[in-house]
């Protein structure tokens, strides 16, 4: 398992009966979690002092029951800044546990030596991954779908202080620009992809990760340049097991570039415990003679 643990703005604090404690700077949320199925184990006494508390509904969906917190604020991993925003379907707009790749890509980046690491980051989301890319010193091209995930990517890039940097922002349906860089010719010398369960495009695409990831990852194999670096996975897809992505990129990857594979689970401490909590899933494959954290 990898362990997100160096946050100093971010602390799992207490998890029961479904739901996790978490302070986000200085405020404290309270969010459901299908993962914590242990029950009566709550303990923390900001249980009953949360800014902000999230149900799920018995008829789907959810909301937040208790809302004390600003539309928004920020946070720090580092020197990445990050705005956070309550969303109706419980998000923040931040999976710290990601924090845990953000470490091991940035430190092969640094590590390889080279100024002209060029990263494509698909399903990027608000993009923790893009700002510490770019921040390792990588030229990323962010792809998302959905334009207010792009724009707030911007966001976070500019509170990183890399508003200037060589980040190129695209919305667009993720298969069909990964289909046009091959055909312009384009290449990449690392690839990172977070994709949803289930999810369509901004032309009406629908995705289904058990029915398109594997093309999807061939494809991108085409992509990498003649001395890739990096190739990550990350998945939060229930039932979709990490030695399942990893064997996908041994087909797609490593048979062609050789190198190192790995998987396992992403993990967030908790403080009140000491125990871990399991947070989605991630394949990584990385280049021969590229230097671990």
């Amino acid at each position: 398992m990898w362990i997100a643990d160096k946050w100093q703005d971010y602390e799992l604090l207490d998890t029961s009966d479904g739901e996790r404690l978490e302070r986000w700077g200085k405020y404290v949320l309270v969010r459901p979690d299908p993962q914590i199925i242990w029950k009566n184990v709550a303990s923390h006494p900001s249980w009953r002092t949360a800014d902000g508390v999230y149900k799920r509904s018995s008829s789907g969906g959810g909301k937040w029951v208790k809302n004390k917190l600003p539309e928004q604020w920020q946070i720090k991993y580092g020197s990445l800044g990050f705005v956070l925003r309550p969303m109706g379907f419980k998000h923040t707009g931040l999976f710290p546990e990601q924090a845990a790749n953000w470490d091991w890509f940035s430190s092969l980046i640094r590590k390889s030596g080279r100024r002209d690491v060029k990263v494509l980051n698909l399903f990027a989301y608000t993009g923790g991954a893009t700002v510490a890319a770019a921040s390792a010193g990588a030229a990323v091209v962010h792809v998302d779908a959905a334009k207010g995930m792009v724009a707030q990517a911007k966001e976070n890039a500019a509170l990183s202080g890399l508003a200037d940097a060589k980040i190129r922002y695209i919305v667009d349906d993720c298969k069909k620009f990964v289909e046009r860089e091959i055909r312009r010719g384009n290449k990449y010398d690392a690839i990172i992809m977070d994709p949803p369960s289930y999810g369509r495009g901004p032309g009406g695409e629908v995705w289904k990760i058990e029915d398109s990831i594997d093309e999807l990852v061939g494809l991108c194999a085409e992509l990498l340049s003649d001395k890739p670096l990096f190739f990550l996975i990350n998945s939060y897809t229930t039932g979709l097991s990490p030695l399942a992505m990893q064997y996908i990129l041994s087909l797609k990857v490593s048979r062609k570039f050789g190198g190192t594979l790995s998987s396992g689970e992403l993990g967030l401490p908790v403080t009140k415990t000491g125990g871990v909590l399991p947070c989605g899933a991630s394949a990584r494959w990385q280049a021969d003679g590229a230097e671990d954290v």
